[in-house]
């Protein structure tokens, strides 16, 4: 193997390939002009171009000097033209002040079997890139058109129609031009397959361009249809829902979230099923009691009174209700635990929370969670989907009216969980006073502040509660009532409501309590006073 020594040029950025030219033009003070001069006094103008340096550069570039020009600024301008590729066997005198110079030995280029054909191939494949593809120039056409030898035909194209520095890097590294044939061939597919994504997109948004404006100018015609004809009932829609926007007591975020929405609204063709969608989801956003609130009443002593005249007995509830009710109005918050009234059918617990709510002034609103499998009834279902609506929470502040109610749910011993979620967890993040300030509904999307709201629980067993929602919960047993209390709630409570509901007068009729007695000791066989 013949080794002989080069001068050479290090290139930053740049890629020469052989049978390429590059135009330079070289600094009078840059040590590459000493490079130049070695070249011509000693190695008859030929020099090693290596493209990038590093350790693992092994390939470089034989090249030619010509139509050197020395310029008035004391410059150098010169053509480099790639003769070949040259092995590097080792760099000399890199990190001295020194030319740099290099070992290099000839590399022996295979012979390649049905050269011809590879080449018509090539050059077929290279015709139909250029026809097809507008910013690539025909001219490399002609330069190809008489060439016969592979090794030389890839590195005229290469840089033709490729960009890309590391890829034409992968070209002057590997020796076989059939492996530089076949590489040709792929980013000749690869190119072709990506403008023609790129003109499908292109000619899609045209389309959509043209569809748009085909569709503002048929608005503004329906918009003066529409005036003529005195039909204008989305424009007197739009109108309303303004104004209902501005008018509304909600934090800022909402407020912008309307504005968008309103914007989607009013850009929506009246047969588009968008319409009814967003229309619907305005409307939740504006009936929700964002900043309404009721004024508790804080006169616990009528609160007391108003509970004895709904109820008999339960004093110790009622007390630890005063109680409750006492700690929130000195703490100015809802913070504390959560009431659980724990007891069988029919003792009263939710008549209860409803006068507890009517006592201290708040509205009222009740779920039953018994039965619920599905976590999407209490959070909504995500407007994706046909016939989303809000879940149970969302929807009872609706009714509510404001946003500080008393909210009841009943029955949280019957709940269950299966493969669509659980809905116990969800209870969890709602009951919690540091969570549901930002409660989040699948439909509604936004934060909503449930904090003010007085959660009651309701249960029949207790044991039945799952344990991570009992630990938030504070447990008023209400157990069942005596022969003789059920008497006393009868004569007191039942028989005048009924009276009225019949619309008797209590004048007309008398039922003795030995009647009473005997109903309840032979009729009815519970702990409450429902079946009586």
């Amino acid at each position: 193997m013949k080794k002989y020594n080069l001068p050479v040029i290090l290139l930053n950025g740049i890629v020469l390939l052989p049978h390429n030219t590059l135009k330079l033009e070289f600094d009078s003070k840059n040590l590459d002009n000493n490079v130049i001069d070695m070249s011509l006094l000693f190695h008859d103008n030929y020099i090693l171009v290596v493209s990038e340096y590093s350790e693992n550069t092994k390939i470089g570039v034989l090249s030619k000097l010509e139509n050197i020009l020395q310029l008035p600024n004391g410059n150098t301008r010169v053509d480099l033209k790639g003769i070949r590729r040259l092995n590097i066997i080792e760099f000399l005198n890199f990190k001295s002040t020194d030319p740099l110079e290099s070992i290099v030995s000839e590399i022996t280029v295979e012979q390649i079997e049905n050269e011809e054909i590879i080449i018509n191939k090539l050059k077929k494949e290279l015709k139909s890139y250029v026809n097809n593809i507008p910013y690539i120039s025909n001219g490399i056409l002609s330069i190809i058109e008489k060439e016969t030898s592979l090794d030389k035909f890839t590195d005229i194209v290469v840089p033709n129609i490729i960009n890309n520095k590391d890829r034409i890097l992968e070209y002057l590294n590997t020796i076989s031009p059939i492996s530089r044939g076949e590489m040709v061939l792929k980013d000749i597919y690869a190119e072709k397959e990506m403008f023609k994504i790129e003109r499908n997109l292109d000619m899609k948004v045209k389309k959509e361009m043209d569809e748009s404006q085909k569709e503002f100018i048929l608005r503004e015609k329906m918009k003066l249809l529409k005036e003529e004809l005195g039909d204008s009932s989305k424009d007197n829609d739009l109108d309303k829902l303004k104004k209902r926007i501005n008018d509304l007591d909600c934090p800022k975020k909402i407020k912008e979230k309307l504005n968008y929405e309103l914007k989607r609204y009013e850009a929506c063709v009246s047969m588009s099923p968008e319409l009814n969608i967003i229309r619907d989801y305005i409307e939740w956003l504006l009936s929700l009691p964002w900043n309404i609130y009721t004024n508790d009443n804080k006169n616990l002593k009528q609160v007391k009174k108003s509970l004895d005249a709904s109820h008999y007995g339960l004093k110790e509830v009622k007390d630890r209700i005063i109680e409750y009710l006492a700690v929130n109005q000195m703490s100015n918050n809802n913070n504390g635990s959560i009431i659980c009234l724990v007891g069988p059918p029919g003792v009263g617990k939710t008549t209860l929370a409803k006068s507890i709510s009517s006592a201290i002034n708040r509205n009222f609103v009740q779920i039953s969670v018994g039965g619920i499998r599905d976590e999407s009834e209490i959070i909504g279902h995500r407007r994706t989907y046909v016939g989303a609506i809000p879940g149970r929470i969302i929807s009872s502040m609706k009714k509510a009216k404001s946003n500080n109610p008393l909210f009841l749910i009943d029955e949280v011993d019957k709940m269950s969980s299966d493969y669509k979620g659980d809905p116990t967890s969800c209870l969890l993040s709602i009951l919690d006073k540091e969570q549901n300030k930002n409660f989040s509904d699948n439909y509604i999307e936004e934060e909503y502040d449930l904090s003010n709201v007085l959660f009651i629980l309701t249960a029949n067993y207790i044991e039945n509660i799952p344990e991570p929602l009992k630990d938030r919960l504070e447990i008023i047993n209400l157990s069942g009532y005596t022969e003789y209390e059920k008497l006393d709630i009868a004569v007191k409570y039942l028989l005048p409501k009924i009276i009225i509901k019949n619309g008797l007068n209590k004048d007309f009729i008398s039922i003795d309590n030995d009647t009473i007695l005997k109903n309840i000791r032979n009729y009815t066989k519970e702990k409450g006073v429902r079946e009586l």
